[in-house]
């Protein structure tokens, strides 16, 4: 007999009752937990655009700095090298000493109608 109490006492851990409450909390927790789930939605989709635009500024951050570096640079030549100062203005009144040789690089042109196509 006491081997039927005992097996009384383990047969609700193992039955189908004890399965189907599991399943029916398992619901009620997946239940709560869906809205939310979705109430974080809109604060991980502003996060993802506020995340982009940062981005973008340090972009844009690093071009300006690199900007005023070049600008600085070319402030302190100004300022202080002459010979310097004699190349820009030979440059861009298209003159040169004797016995100079002048290089042009110009970049390639675009034709605009390729990249029109290309778009």
């Amino acid at each position: 007999m006491s081997d039927l109490v005992g097996d009384f006492r383990t047969a609700p851990s193992e039955g189908i009752w004890y399965s189907l409450s599991k399943f029916v909390l398992t619901l009620i927790v997946l239940s709560a937990s869906v809205p939310i789930a979705y109430s974080f939605l809109p604060e991980v989709a502003q996060r993802k655009v506020q995340t982009t635009r940062i981005e973008a500024l340090k972009a844009q951050k690093e071009m300006w700095q690199m900007k005023l570096v070049r600008n600085q640079r070319e402030e302190n030549l100004l300022r202080r090298d002459p010979e310097y100062i004699g190349i820009l203005a030979r440059d861009r009144l298209e003159l040169m000493r004797e016995g100079e040789t002048i290089y042009r690089i110009d970049p390639p042109k675009t034709n605009q109608a390729k990249l029109k196509l290309q778009r």
